[in-house]
């Protein structure tokens, strides 16, 4: 595929605390491998993938098939890279907030990542799925499934529990942010996300972007 040969451009952010799994996860939904040899993210990193979305089309009726080149960007959890990772959060469309489901205290410190996301994303409501990781070590666990949708319930967004070794929920979880981003496209977007104001197909790119960073239909 050529490099501007698809519809959109959606850019999605997955943070939380260092060791959660943020780049085994990545890695898993673009390359459906896993490997335990990564390093720790310094910085921001990011991972690409493409894929059809189906989505409304111009007459707001009938569906269309539309191509989506996905960039998934990994944030570095350090505390000495914060102010560099939230940079980056007014770019973001859809936010993965993961923490450890054998870390307590990542969990805790979700509240923390979303007190961040609230003060500097796109907008006061914006699309955020929960991502438990690790679903796959049961013997040490450390929190409850009830504890983790409870929270997610009090904040309104969806909730998974995810394995990058098994690959459990890993496409779900992003699947699920992508069709809340591109649903907000269609809401805040004159005629939808397919067409121009009189009909036409265009191609988004960093035109729809722009649209959607500055539009909140919260």
């Amino acid at each position: 595929m050529a490099d501007w040969d698809y519809d959109y451009l959606i850019k999605l952010l997955a943070l939380g605390d260092s060791g959660v799994g943020k780049t085994t996860f990545l890695y898993r939904y673009t390359d459906q491998k896993f490997n335990r040899k990564f390093t720790t993210t310094v910085g921001i990193d990011f991972r690409e993938k493409r894929v059809m979305y189906t989505g409304k089309s111009a007459d707001g009726a009938s569906e269309k098939n539309f191509n989506v080149h996905i960039q998934l960007w990994d944030t570095a959890g350090q505390e000495r890279f914060r102010s560099l990772t939230t940079a980056f959060f007014r770019d973001a469309m859809g936010f993965l907030l993961m923490f450890d489901l054998t870390s307590q205290q990542s969990f805790l410190n979700v509240r923390n990542w979303m007190s961040q996301l609230q003060a500097n994303a796109y907008c006061d409501s914006p699309d955020i799925v929960l991502v438990g990781t690790k679903a796959d070590l049961r013997d040490v666990r450390d929190v409850h499934g009830r504890q983790a949708r409870d929270l997610a319930n009090r904040y309104g967004i969806p909730y998974f529990e995810t394995s990058a070794m098994t690959g459990d929920d890993v496409d779900q979880a992003v699947t699920t942010l992508l069709d809340l981003v591109m649903k907000r496209m269609e809401q805040s977007i004159p005629g939808g996300p397919s067409s121009e104001p009189n009909g036409s197909p265009i191609n988004s790119h960093e035109v729809e972007e722009a649209s959607v960073r500055r539009t909140c239909a919260c």
